[in-house]
């Protein structure tokens, strides 16, 4: 077990906590990650990537294609806006989270575990299991939707092959949290060289998507279309991504003094920055692919992934962008899948104080998300699959603020951050940013059940 570190880096920040920390998060990986203490910029940059594309593959999961696709094919580029607000939203965020688990030593499990009483925190750890659960089904199905696009499996077959990535999971936290970055980046590259070569193929009108990308009016005017845009919006900025990224940022090796803490908090900032520019990418590629190719040709009506598998072929006139979409399909799910055990075990850990082995802890997420896709195929087939996925993306956007909102707390104390204590203008920012997804999630969630 190792200690807090009990220096006059950290002295600054205790008074503003009720208790010590006994132990950190992700204690095997704790700063297992060397980093160097001279060398150029770039030299001390790599040192800190890879945390920030853990987070950014929570961004691009199945859970948001259905509204990316539905976006594109009904309302064109307009909503390429709203996908940008999204990612500058979800930027400033998990900046906070990073800032939080640099400057403190604690994830916001940890945090919210020391800040909060008993009862709070069994709900707060209830909602963001809840919230684990529902990211893990959208990949669990979107793994399964695109093993049936590639091999004719069947949906219930796809879901049982899915569950057995716990294997894959658990070589790779033996080998070492290097390992679990690597794939990730490689899969990241996969699914962003598929939609690149989608694009191409597609040949989108490039004015008309530079013009997408300014907020237009018309989307708070048209119901439908703001409909829409709330879920892009509510299924962006995913609740579990700010426990992870505190708790992942420690895996680096940076001096425990003010200088050292400060140049963690720029680079991981950067890193993070970086992966998310790149998600982003992929969910405007998503969307501009849907109005190139479904929105110009008259099909304003798809709206599920498999629909726009089957399309993309006969209007594009070559079967590579069906395959090109399956394996980016395939490829996302595989992602989120790697950070979502990581997610798990750090909120059970920060806020129960409890510890399992990751096999346990992997086994109690995939049954939970497991089950109720297994009823679901077998009783209504794929058109219940879709439902399901609705279905993740509201209990995310249910879960959303119960986290938002104690990042945004901690990180504007002084007490608890001391010198790091987030800035006024990052601070109001995010007040405003977690009020409105709060907003619009409310919204979009009367008008689901409406």
């Amino acid at each position: 077990m190792k200690p807090y570190p009990n220096d006059e880096s950290t002295a600054d920040v205790q008074d503003g906590w009720k208790q010590q920390r006994d132990e950190p998060s992700l204690p095997e990986a704790y700063k297992s990650m060397p980093v160097p203490k001279k060398g150029s910029f770039f030299r001390k940059f790599l040192a800190f990537v890879g945390p920030g594309y853990l987070v950014a593959v929570g961004y691009m999961d199945p859970g948001n294609w259905a509204t990316a696709i539905a976006g594109g094919s009904q309302f064109n580029y307009t909503l390429l806006s709203v996908v940008l607000i999204s990612n500058l939203m979800a930027m400033l965020l998990q900046s906070l989270s990073a800032r939080l688990g640099i400057a403190t030593g604690r994830d916001l499990a940890q945090a919210c575990h020391d800040h909060y009483s008993k009862p709070v925190n069994f709900v707060l750890w209830i909602l963001c299991e809840l919230a684990i659960a529902a990211c893990d089904l959208a990949e669990i199905i979107g793994s399964a939707i695109a093993l049936q696009l590639l091999f004719g499996l069947p949906l219930i077959i796809g879901v049982i092959i899915t569950s057995l990535d716990i294997l894959i999971v658990l070589l790779l936290q033996n080998k070492g949290f290097r390992y679990i970055e690597v794939i990730v980046v490689v899969l990241i590259a996969t699914i962003m060289m598929c939609f690149g070569a989608e694009l191409i193929l597609s040949r989108p009108d490039v004015r008309e998507v530079l013009h997408g990308f300014v907020p237009s009016a018309e989307i708070v005017k048209n119901p439908a279309m703001l409909y829409i845009a709330l879920g892009i919006l509510g299924a962006t900025v995913m609740p579990h991504n700010l426990y992870l990224h505190s708790s992942i940022v420690q895996t680096r090796n940076y001096e425990e003094s003010y200088e050292g803490k400060k140049s963690a908090i720029r680079f991981a900032t950067l890193d993070s920055t970086i992966a998310l520019i790149l998600a982003m990418f992929v969910n405007a590629a998503i969307l501009i692919l849907s109005a190139a190719t479904f929105h110009s040709s008259g099909h304003t009506e798809i709206a599920e992934i498999q629909d726009a598998y089957h399309m993309l072929t006969p209007l594009l006139g070559t079967g590579m962008a069906s395959v090109l979409f399956a394996v980016a399909l395939l490829a996302s799910g595989q992602n989120s899948t790697l950070t979502g055990t990581l997610a798990g075990q750090i909120v059970m850990e920060g806020f129960l104080q409890i510890r399992l082995k990751p096999w346990v802890r992997r086994l109690i997420t995939r049954l939970i998300a497991i089950v109720p896709a297994v009823i679901v195929i077998a009783i209504y087939g794929e058109q219940g699959t879709a439902d399901l996925l609705i279905l993740s993306q509201v209990i995310l956007s249910l879960q959303l603020s119960f986290a938002v909102f104690p990042l945004i707390r901690f990180t504007s104390d002084t007490k608890k951050m001391g010198a790091f204590v987030s800035p006024l203008w990052m601070n109001s920012l995010a007040w405003v940013s977690g009020i409105m997804i709060a907003g619009l999630n409310l919204y979009l969630l009367v008008g689901t059940f409406m």
